[in-house]
């Protein structure tokens, strides 16, 4: 029992320094994306390259942006609420459901509160005014982030790999489309996985007596590749977000078509690799924040009563 009440201890401290560390790394973010010349430079450069390509995945960007609404939202957030009350787990169903209604509502009230300074950068999308964070991208990560948490074991590594590639194209998307800078989608990004430790902290501290944990069921295979594939992409973003910060202050709309599409496909990268930080994370621990239900015990032995003899 000691034991036990020791792991959940290490397990409330590493969800917390995740939720410190999502929140740090997205105020950070903010300053420098929004806040000074350089972060929106780079922002636009990236922007600015998307028009490259854009005939041949047009199609797709198009079908993953509209596939995203209102009604889409309450439609994933039943089912995923569905899925957790069949497997017997109420408060993960409470909980999954908090996630994309806390992640989502956080995103939209943030776009609304912070302010995004005209530096000169980019003239043409002043009047648009702050775009930080992408609601599109929130959608998809905390869609896909509750799904891991609400699946059962057997099936989390799958729902994990495909929870990053939808939402890694949503982000993206948002990108070819126009609709949002690089940092927009990061942002997101972020805020959903301050959310995911948050949640998994609830669920944590709510968890059942009749529950097991196991080493067993850590899905180390996936989590390894979501993180390899994080780390590989993101050292390849910063490197090219740092090769573009050298061609400063050149006006955006007259670098060349390569240089536009290094920091294009950089910032593409940027997402892609935040995304699987985010998703790698989340299935880490999703195995100690839903535990595996204890196996029932084997039934009470019936109690016989014999027969008395009679007296003598």
């Amino acid at each position: 029992m000691r034991m036990q009440e020791r792991r959940t201890g290490l397990m409330a401290t590493w969800l917390v320094f995740l939720t410190a560390v999502h929140l740090a790394a997205f105020a950070a973010l903010w300053r420098y994306a929004v806040l000074t010349k350089s972060g929106q430079w780079l922002d636009t450069v990236a922007l600015t390259g998307n028009y490259i390509g854009r005939d041949h995945i047009g199609g797709l960007v198009a079908t993953v942006l509209n596939a995203m609404s209102v009604a889409s939202l309450l439609v994933a957030t039943t089912v995923i609420g569905f899925i957790a009350l069949i497997r017997r787990r109420i408060a993960l169903a409470i909980l999954a459901t908090l996630l994309i209604a806390g992640a989502n509502i956080t995103v939209q009230v943030l776009k609304y509160l912070l302010i995004r300074p005209d530096l000169g950068i980019d003239p043409e999308r002043a009047a648009a005014g702050n775009s930080l964070p992408s609601g599109h991208t929130a959608v998809a990560a905390s869609v896909a982030v509750a799904l891991i948490m609400v699946l059962p074991r057997t099936a989390r590594a799958w729902g994990a790999l495909l929870g990053a590639t939808y939402t890694a194209l949503a982000g993206v998307a948002t990108l070819s489309a126009g609709w949002h800078r690089p940092s927009d989608a990061v942002a997101s990004l972020l805020i959903v996985g301050a959310w995911a430790s948050l949640i998994g902290l609830g669920l944590l501290l709510t968890d059942r007596v009749d529950t097991e944990p196991r080493s067993a069921d850590a899905h180390r295979v996936a989590t390894g590749l979501l993180l390899l594939a994080a780390a590989a992409m993101l050292g390849i973003a910063w490197y090219a977000a740092d090769w573009t910060l050298a061609l400063r202050p050149t006006p955006p709309d007259e670098l060349s078509d390569n240089r536009l599409l290094i920091a294009y496909a950089g910032s593409a990268l940027g997402i892609t690799g935040t995304t699987c930080l985010v998703m790698g994370l989340v299935l880490a621990g999703v195995h100690r924040v839903v535990p595996r239900l204890a196996p029932a015990g084997p039934p009470a032995p019936r109690r016989t009563v014999s027969p008395r003899t009679p007296a003598s």
